[in-house]
C-alpha cells in the first residue's frame, strides 16, 4: 500500500493595508481559522465560482432547442467554412 502526501510548496504573498489585515484576522477568528486558511478557503471558493461562470453555458428553452437541433444535423461545408478551416490551419499550431 502506497501513501501519497500532498505537500504545500507554492506561495502567494500579499501586501495590504492594515485595516484590510485587521478585517481578515477578525473574519478568520469568527470561523476559528488561521488567516492563511481563511484567505485560501475564501479565494478557492471564489475561484471555483468564477471558473464555473466562465465554463458553463445557460440557455433558455428556445435557445437550447435551437442548439440541440443544430448539433443533430450534419454539417454542410460551404466555401466560407472551408476557408475558415484553411485559415485556422495557417494560424494555429498545436504542441
Amino acid at each position: 500500500m502506497s501513501v501519497t502526501i500532498d505537500t504545500k510548496q507554492d506561495r502567494i504573498n500579499l501586501r495590504l493595508k492594515p485595516s484590510a489585515k485587521r478585517d481578515l484576522e477578525r473574519a478568520a477568528s469568527f470561523e476559528g481559522k488561521t488567516v492563511s486558511s481563511f484567505i485560501l478557503s475564501s479565494a478557492l471558493a471564489h475561484a471555483e465560482k468564477t471558473i464555473h461562470e466562465h465554463e458553463t453555458m445557460r440557455l433558455n428553452k428556445q435557445d437550447s432547442e435551437l442548439f440541440f437541433n443544430a448539433l443533430s444535423k450534419p454539417v454542410k461545408f460551404n466555401s466560407a467554412l472551408t476557408a475558415a478551416f484553411a485559415e485556422h490551419e495557417k494560424r494555429v499550431t498545436t504542441k
